[in-house]
């Protein structure tokens, strides 16, 4: 009879999951990246809401024309509970495009916010939420003028409204409200959400 894991085993095996995504998605390995996910998988970023099924595809469609999207993870803590874990990962979002015709690089900081659960023996993701307390746009010569439609980025949120303007820029539709920050109500409500969920909530919740 195969022994059950450790809390130990269980959190390294949750780790290996959050930074398997990141390598997987930036490097185009498509096939590890549906390793990390469970069939009923979704997926919430700025400029895409929906299964995780079809956020792989769109994902892959834009690193094969050349989408620039670069993640790095950072401290990370998972608190499990039998079957169910809730991690969050220090991150930062790095994303080149050209902005009114200049090359710039927007780095975003923030939190990526996992659901996980346990199936047969095997933790899979259920569902990213990432957090987003606060980012920057910066020319990728230095001193070059950049000048930015100060209406267009009042109107997204503060912790990143610079990735949602360059990503406005290059034809995303990017979701205005509702993306959980640092602070308000819509983090709260999704700490509300994770503890649900450890406590046995049937569904992760859908995105909204």
């Amino acid at each position: 009879m195969a022994q059950s894991s450790t809390l130990s085993e269980d959190k390294q095996a949750i780790r290996e999951l959050v930074d398997k995504w990141i390598i997987a998605s930036d490097s185009g390995l498509w096939d590890l990246f549906d390793d990390v996910w469970h069939s009923d998988g979704i997926m919430a970023a700025t400029w895409f809401q929906a299964s995780a099924k079809d956020f792989a595809a769109a994902r892959r469609k834009g690193f094969e024309a050349g989408v620039s999207i670069i993640h790095a993870n950072l401290g990370h803590i998972s608190d499990i509970r039998a079957d169910r874990a809730i991690a969050q990962t220090k991150m930062t979002i790095s994303q080149r495009a050209e902005v009114h015709d200049v090359p710039v690089d927007v780095v975003a900081t923030g939190r990526f916010y996992d659901f996980f659960v346990r199936e047969n023996g095997t933790w899979l993701m259920v569902r990213r939420q990432p957090i987003y307390e606060k980012d920057r746009m910066d020319p990728v010569t230095p001193g070059t003028p950049l000048h930015l439609d100060p209406a267009l980025l009042s109107r997204f949120p503060q912790g990143y409204r610079h990735l949602a303007y360059l990503q406005t820029q290059i034809g995303y539709k990017v979701k205005e409200t509702g993306m959980p920050g640092l602070t308000g109500p819509e983090v709260d409500r999704l700490y509300a959400q994770g503890a649900d969920w450890l406590a046995g909530a049937v569904s992760a919740r859908t995105v909204e």
